[in-house]
């Protein structure tokens, strides 16, 4: 692939392997990653009266908890593609009839209507995609024009204490390499939208014991690279991985640490542009937007 079509270190069949075997619940770095962004919509001042949270019960339950209090009044609309985390994010969301009937914004499950959210909000899932243009697509197709994408995923740095051990014993790589935030702003710009704004941080956990960050990280997601251990390792590699760990990953306070790096991102669908030449074709929905926006300059 080129650099504009990254990812190019996953393999697509362990990628929906993945999608359908993720645990349906939120670890807790995506939680406290998504709780980091909903403060930066503090920026924004426009409210929207719908959005749509993509997969949440992996992004954050409780980060779409903050942010349906930020927009009481927003209609909520979550979409979420495999069928236990569709159940649980209608239990967990989906409001009984006394309270929608008492007010507050609506919760819907299910897919997400074309142009029918003003912010699509997306926490921690783009890095396991491994098709993101697709994924872009569905996401401008999703918003209505001016609406917002709000994302955040994993960056190249993540993890490179643990790459470097891997690499240093000779094992192939713990996990597939994450795209840079500047291959995501050209994404995004060429999936249609608008002035992307990227930043990234670098949130370092630490952990107490070997056994415990290994749980946490199968928490967090599965090994995508195509040049991964081609099966699984037996218990003396495992032995002898928490041993590697221990002696190599341990700092002055005896606290096992990892590097992850947080990327945000931010852009806007614009009023869609017809493609001029001998002959254009411009679906209608477009052209009654592009006429009411015309008309609303004007």
């Amino acid at each position: 692939m080129a650099s504009s079509e990254r990812p190019p270190t996953i393999d697509p069949v362990a990628a929906a392997r993945w999608e359908r075997a993720a645990p349906a619940a939120s670890p807790w770095l995506h939680e406290e990653v998504g709780r980091r962004m909903q403060e930066r919509l503090e920026w924004i001042k426009r409210a929207p009266q719908a959005w749509t949270d993509w997969e949440p019960v992996r992004g954050g339950l409780e980060a779409h908890a903050l942010v349906a209090q930020r927009y009481p009044q927003a209609r909520a609309h979550v979409v979420e593609t495999v069928a236990e985390r569709a159940a649980v994010a209608r239990e967990r969301l989906g409001k009984p009839w006394w309270k929608r009937i008492a007010g507050g914004g609506a919760v819907e499950i299910g897919a997400v209507p074309a142009g029918g959210a003003q912010m699509l909000w997306s926490n921690m899932g783009l890095h396991t995609a491994a098709d993101p243009q697709t994924m872009l697509r569905q996401w401008h197709e999703a918003l209505a024009v001016d609406g917002f994408l709000m994302f955040s995923c994993l960056g190249p740095d993540t993890l490179r204490e643990l790459r470097s051990l891997y690499a240093a014993l000779g094992w192939p790589p713990p996990g597939h390499e994450f795209t840079d935030m500047h291959d995501w702003g050209d994404m995004l710009v060429h999936g249609g939208f608008a002035e992307p704004v990227m930043d990234m941080e670098r949130i370092t956990l630490a952990f107490d014991t070997p056994e415990r960050l290994l749980a946490e990280l199968r928490e967090l997601g599965a090994n995508l690279h195509p040049a991964r251990f081609p099966a699984l390792r037996g218990r003396a590699w495992q032995a002898r991985l928490q041993q590697e760990l221990a002696q190599h990953l341990r700092g002055a306070d005896g606290k096992l640490t990892l590097t992850f790096e947080i990327i945000y991102g931010h852009a806007i669908k614009p009023l869609p542009r017809a493609r001029m030449g001998e002959e254009s074709a411009v679906p209608l929905s477009d052209m009654r937007t592009m006429l009411r926006g015309g008309r609303g300059r004007a």
